[in-house]
C-alpha cells in the first residue's frame, strides 16, 4: 500500500532513490549540539582575560583588574561582607521569631534620625539607608521581645521629650567649599555649563570630609548646630534640586551648595511613636550592647574570613 512505502527522491537522470532519513537527522543533531556548545562558550567569560584586563596605567605600566579587585577587597572587603552577612542573619532571625518591620516604622526611624543627626547617613542612597534601618529594627525587636515596659513609663518619656517628636523640615545638602569668592564664582559658572556637582566637590572642596562623598553633608535643618548658620539660612529658602549662589562663610571661606531633597517636617502623636519609645526603654534595661554577630552561631553563619 502507498502509505507503507519509504520516501523517495527523483534523481537528475530520472532514476529514483530512497531518502535515508536517519543519517540526516543525526547530522542535524550534531550541528545543533555544536551550535549550543559554541553559544554557551561565548556566554561564559574568559577569566584569564578578565583578571589580566588593564583598567589603568601609569607611565606605561598597567594596573590590572585583578590588582584593582584585590586592593578593593583589602580596603573594604571585610566590612562590606560583614554588613551583608549581618543583614542576612537579621532576615533569618525575623523569619524565625515571626518579626515584621513595616515601611511606616522605617519612615519614622528615618525622620527621627534626620532630626537629631542628619549627617549620619551622608553618602548613602535611600535604599541602602532603609535596609540598614530595617536590619537594626529587627535586631532591636529580637532583643527586646521579652522585656516588659509599663505604659506609664512610655507616656512619661513622650511627655518629657515632645520636642524630639516634632520633626523639622530637613534638607539633603551637598557643599563645595573654596578659599576665595573668585573660586566660588568659577565653580558656579562651571555648574551652569553642565559640570557635575559631585565631581567638582571631589576636585575642589577644601572640606575633605564631604568632598570624598561628592559634597554630601546629609540632612540639615534649622536646629543643626554643627553647620555654619549662613548655610542653614540659605537652605531654609531653597527649593528641591536648586543650587545656591556664592555663600560667604564665617571662617572666611566661600561655599556653593546644592539641595537635592526637601523632607517636610511633621509632628508625631503618642500612638505613632509608642512602640519606638518602648523599644528604647527596653534596650536601656539590657545589661550590654548586642550586635548581629551574637546570632551567627544560632543561624549557622559562615564567611570567608573564618570564625
Amino acid at each position: 500500500m502507498k502509505y507503507n512505502r519509504k520516501p523517495e527522491l527523483e534523481s537528475i537522470n530520472g532514476q529514483k532513490r530512497k531518502l535515508k532519513t536517519k543519517p540526516l537527522i543525526l547530522l542535524i543533531g550534531i550541528l545543533l549540539a555544536f551550535n549550543i556548545f559554541w553559544f554557551i562558550g561565548w556566554l561564559i567569560p574568559d577569566k584569564s582575560k578578565q583578571t589580566d584586563e588593564e583598567v589603568a596605567s601609569v607611565a606605561g605600566k598597567p594596573i590590572t583588574r585583578e590588582q584593582w579587585m584585590s586592593a578593593m577587597e583589602k580596603e573594604v572587603g571585610r566590612e562590606t561582607l560583614l554588613e551583608l552577612v549581618n543583614e542576612k542573619v537579621m532576615a533569618v532571625a525575623a523569619e524565625q521569631y515571626g518579626i515584621k518591620v513595616s515601611d511606616k516604622e522605617i519612615d519614622l526611624e528615618i525622620a527621627l534620625i534626620r532630626s537629631v543627626d542628619g549627617r549620619s547617613h551622608s553618602g548613602q542612597d535611600e535604599d541602602e539607608m532603609r535596609q540598614k534601618i530595617r536590619s537594626n529594627l529587627i535586631l532591636e525587636k529580637v532583643l527586646t521581645k521579652d522585656v516588659v515596659v509599663k505604659d506609664k513609663a512610655i507616656k512619661k518619656q513622650f511627655d518629657e521629650n515632645t520636642a524630639l517628636y516634632n520633626v523639622l523640615t530637613a534638607y539633603r545638602t551637598a557643599i563645595i567649599v573654596v578659599p576665595t569668592k573668585t573660586d566660588a564664582e568659577q565653580t558656579i559658572d562651571e555648574l551652569s555649563k553642565g559640570s557635575s556637582f559631585d565631581v567638582l566637590a571631589k576636585e575642589r572642596s577644601t572640606d575633605l570630609a564631604s568632598a570624598s562623598l561628592g559634597g554630601d553633608i546629609g540632612y540639615i535643618n534649622d536646629s543643626t548646630d554643627s553647620i555654619d548658620k549662613k548655610i542653614i539660612e540659605t537652605v531654609s529658602d531653597a527649593n528641591e534640586g536648586s543650587t545656591s549662589g556664592v555663600i560667604a562663610l564665617s571662617d572666611g571661606t566661600y561655599a556653593v551648595i546644592r539641595v537635592s531633597e526637601v523632607v517636610k517636617g511633621q509632628s508625631f502623636k503618642f500612638n505613632e511613636v509608642k512602640d519606638h519609645i518602648k523599644r528604647e526603654l527596653a534596650l536601656e534595661q539590657l545589661p550590654q550592647t548586642v550586635s548581629p554577630e551574637a546570632f551567627w552561631k544560632e543561624f549557622d553563619a559562615k564567611w570567608f574570613y573564618g570564625n
